[in-house]
């Protein structure tokens, strides 16, 4: 009897947890969208972090970039398949060279070593 139940337990905790993953995807998927409304359509490539989750990476076709970060490589998949959005395997070639870098790139990320601008403020 006590098996039962906790089997019981066991399938509604997978069950909330399944419900928790397709409303992450489905919001996730909302962000995918409006970035690619503002940004005139958009690419993306999913790089795994870990346990931290996966790392969904945007490039728009005017350049623009951002990302995002899904709990799970799984929730990050739906969300993009869901947004409509093409993936890419890799982060190279003619989907690298989409994007645009500005003023605020080159100094917080390689500003200081190239002797741009410092961070301080």
């Amino acid at each position: 009897m006590a098996e039962m139940a906790e089997t019981a337990e066991t399938q509604q905790a997978d069950g909330r947890q399944a419900a928790r993953a397709e409303r992450r995807a489905a919001r996730l998927a909302k962000q995918i969208g409006a970035f690619a409304k503002a940004h005139g359509g958009a690419e993306g490539q999913l790089a795994y972090l870990g346990q931290m989750g996966t790392r969904i990476v945007l490039v728009g076709e005017d350049g623009g970039w951002g990302d995002l970060v899904a709990p799970s490589y799984a929730v990050a998949e739906s969300a993009a398949q869901r947004s409509g959005i093409t993936l890419h395997d890799e982060f190279d070639g003619e989907f690298a060279a989409k994007v645009h870098t500005g003023p605020y790139e080159w100094t917080r990320m390689a500003g200081i070593q190239v002797g741009g601008p410092s961070n301080k403020a």
